[in-house]
């Protein structure tokens, strides 16, 4: 099954849809920024004033004056104009009417948004139609402008991971990811906790990013020729705080409490473990196991007798690092990012991972069939014309077919019409675009949860297949 990751057709304006912050590349090629045009940083508490222009050299970027070094990114100039620490260069370097780079940036935002607006639908033959978002792309700017604005007078909005995915019209994390960070970090966004390392039912504050000095950092002496901060830094996996019991409000006990105490709530919740907490500070853990070693030890032990130590790790650890310790511990205690405390069983891993293993097989299944499907009913010559308008790929073999490629062809009015099925297309492939995200979320592993009827939706074409494959 090949892996990709399928999405919708390229954006008119990348920064908005597919992931890529906004460079000075782009304000040159809108005619918002010119070559040449002079920029100034000034540090009025330190009595500086750094000098630089924009230039298209390597695409666009800042020219250090009178140095002469080249910086795609501006907050990476600001730094190497400086000597050390860290700066948010949209907002350091300004233009001689006294707007920083980054309003600059926001009037492009705001640009793209109304010219996304007026953009027609694509050709419906395309086939690759994209799921609707719960927000348009201006009422979800506007929305950022909103947190951005709240963020700046220091009352930052607070909602949950899963009502940020909702703006998206996405249920769960994945492929949207990267969209997401890239839309907040051209609002000069993050959230906090990072909506990457918690639950979705965990609350966020979306805040400015932060920017620190950091004395007697050295900057080398180097063009910026990887771009710097315009490209997201990719989490390399789930971390604990993504296993929503990791950010629960655990139930605990005191130092100060009975055995009894804990013996009943041990009882009354079905637990197998229950931390001791004074206060925010974590004296250990009491377990079915620790209690009956305590009795066995003293028959008229305590609660102290039966205390253990309780391993602890953060919410935005690597989950894959702690499974050999949860392994052997059977339980991990977590802190949160406010200092709560949360727990993580062998169970909640299974949970969340175990209820991914039949939608995984069948999507297997699927991918056989739509593949069998195409092979059998059309002359590879015809495929490629549907997935490769541009000649962009060199497709030799179906066996290089994607999933977004099966959407392309069946969604194509003349494909469809082919295979003779008395089945409405654009139903069909609205519901195959569906399961694409499926799709995509089960290839990355992604621990959310997934729809509730995401396993029937699978198993509807599948069922269709099946039906009129040989028809």
């Amino acid at each position: 099954m090949n892996e990709a990751a399928e999405g919708p057709p390229p954006s008119a304006h990348p920064y908005l849809l597919d992931g890529r912050r906004v460079r000075i590349a782009d304000l040159l090629a809108a005619g918002l920024l010119t070559d040449r045009q002079p920029l100034t940083f000034a540090r009025k508490k330190k009595g500086e004033r750094h000098q630089a222009e924009v230039t298209h050299e390597q695409g666009g970027a800042i020219r250090l004056l009178p140095s002469g070094q080249i910086y795609r990114s501006p907050s990476t100039a600001a730094r190497a104009a400086v000597g050390y620490g860290s700066f948010d260069g949209w907002t350091a370097w300004q233009l001689d009417d006294g707007r920083d780079l980054d309003a600059v940036r926001q009037q492009l935002l705001d640009q793209a948004v109304e010219e996304s607006a007026q953009t027609p639908p694509e050709d419906e033959d395309a086939g690759d139609e994209p799921a609707t978002a719960a927000l348009s792309e201006k009422e979800r700017h506007l929305r950022l402008q909103a947190a951005r604005q709240a963020a700046a007078e220091n009352r930052p909005q607070t909602l949950l991971v899963r009502e940020l995915l909702g703006w998206w019209g996405e249920y769960g994390r994945g492929m949207v990811t990267e969209r997401i960070e890239t839309a907040l970090a051209n609002h000069s966004l993050v959230t906090v906790p990072p909506f990457t390392q918690v639950s979705l039912e965990t609350a966020v504050r979306l805040q400015r990013a932060p920017v620190e000095e950091e004395p007697g950092v050295d900057v080398p002496a180097r063009d910026d020729l990887d771009g710097g901060e315009e490209r997201p830094v990719r989490e390399p996996g789930p971390t604990v705080g993504t296993i929503a019991s990791a950010m629960g409000e655990v139930v605990s006990i005191s130092p100060q409490a009975t055995l009894e105490s804990a013996v009943t709530l041990l009882l009354l919740n079905d637990f197998s473990q229950l931390p001791v907490i004074a206060g925010h500070q974590l004296k250990g853990a009491v377990t079915w196991k620790s209690i009956a070693q305590a009795r066995h030890r003293k028959a008229d032990c305590t609660l102290t007798d039966a205390v253990v130590d309780a391993r602890e790790v953060r919410f935005d650890h690597d989950l894959v690092d702690v499974l050999p310790i949860l392994a052997d511990t059977d339980f991990l205690l977590v802190r949160g990012a406010r200092g709560e405390i949360g727990i993580l069983t062998v169970a909640d891993v299974a949970l969340a991972y175990g209820t991914q293993a039949t939608p995984f097989l069948l999507i297997g299944e699927l991918d056989r069939r739509l593949r069998a499907v195409i092979t059998d009913r059309f002359d590879l010559a015809d495929v490629t014309a549907v997935c490769d308008r541009d000649n962009s790929r060199r497709l030799t073999s179906f066996d290089q077919l994607t999933f977004g490629d099966y959407l392309s062809v069946l969604g194509n009015r003349q494909r469809w019409e082919e295979l003779g099925w008395p089945l409405d297309r654009a139903a069909f492939t609205k519901r195959l675009d569906e399961v694409r995200k499926i799709r995509n979320d089960l290839m990355h592993f992604n621990p959310d949860p997934l729809p509730h009827n995401a396993e029937a939706k699978v198993r509807g074409v599948i069922s269709i297949l099946r039906q009129y494959a040989d028809c």
